[in-house]
C-alpha cells in the first residue's frame, strides 16, 4: 500500500512530539514528506491541471497546531525574504521547481534595518523538501507553476514573523 496522507500525518505527530532538537525532528518530518510527494494517488487525488492557484488545507492537528497545506504556485512570482517567527515550516515539491535562497542576518538586532546576506541558493524538484526552523529567514520564487506542500508549525498568518522591507533592509545577493 502507498503512503498516504493519514500514515504522513501520524508519523509526523509522532516524529513531532518525540525526543531529539526540533531541527533533528523537522527534517525526520521533511523525510516522510518526500515519500508522500511520491505518492501518485496522493498527488492526483489532491492536484489537478484545473486546482486554481492558492494554498488548501488538508490537515490540522489540533493538539500540536501543526498544518498539512497543498499550493499551487503560479510561475513567475519571487517571493522576498521573510521568516516563520517562532514557528516552523518544511517544504516539499510535487513538480516543477522552487527556487530557495537562504538568509543570514550580518547587523545587531537591535538596529532598525536589517542586512541580509544570501548564503544558499538551490531548487526543490519534484520528492525534494526542505525543512526551515525558527526563526529562519529564506525566499522563494516559481520560475514555473508548480505544485508544494507545505507543512507549518501552527497558521502563520496568526503569528509575527519577519518579513523584508525594502525601504529599510537591505539585501546582500552575493553567496
Amino acid at each position: 500500500m502507498a503512503y498516504g496522507l493519514q500514515e504522513f500525518c501520524g508519523d509526523a505527530s509522532a516524529i513531532l512530539k518525540g525526543e531529539g532538537s526540533i531541527h533533528s525532528r523537522l527534517d525526520a518530518v521533511a523525510a516522510k514528506l518526500s515519500g508522500l510527494l511520491r505518492n501518485d494517488a496522493f498527488v492526483k487525488a489532491t492536484f489537478s491541471a484545473d486546482t486554481p492557484a492558492g494554498k488548501r488545507e488538508l490537515y490540522h492537528d489540533p493538539d500540536l497546531d501543526y498544518y498539512v497545506l497543498a499550493h499551487v504556485q503560479e510561475g513567475g512570482k519571487r517571493g522576498t525574504p521573510h521568516s516563520h517567527g517562532a514557528s516552523w515550516a518544511i517544504y516539499g515539491n510535487i513538480n516543477g521547481a522552487t527556487r530557495m535562497r537562504e538568509y543570514v542576518r550580518t547587523n545587531p538586532e537591535s538596529e532598525d534595518g536589517a542586512v541580509l546576506k544570501k548564503s544558499a541558493e538551490y531548487d526543490l524538484r519534484g520528492g525534494d523538501t526542505k525543512a526551515y526552523g525558527p526563526g529562519f529567514i529564506h525566499s522563494t520564487e516559481h520560475p514555473e507553476t508548480c505544485w508544494v506542500i507545505r507543512v507549518t508549525g501552527t497558521d502563520l498568518d496568526q503569528i509575527e514573523r519577519f518579513r523584508f522591507r525594502k525601504l529599510k533592509d537591505k539585501v546582500l545577493e552575493e553567496a
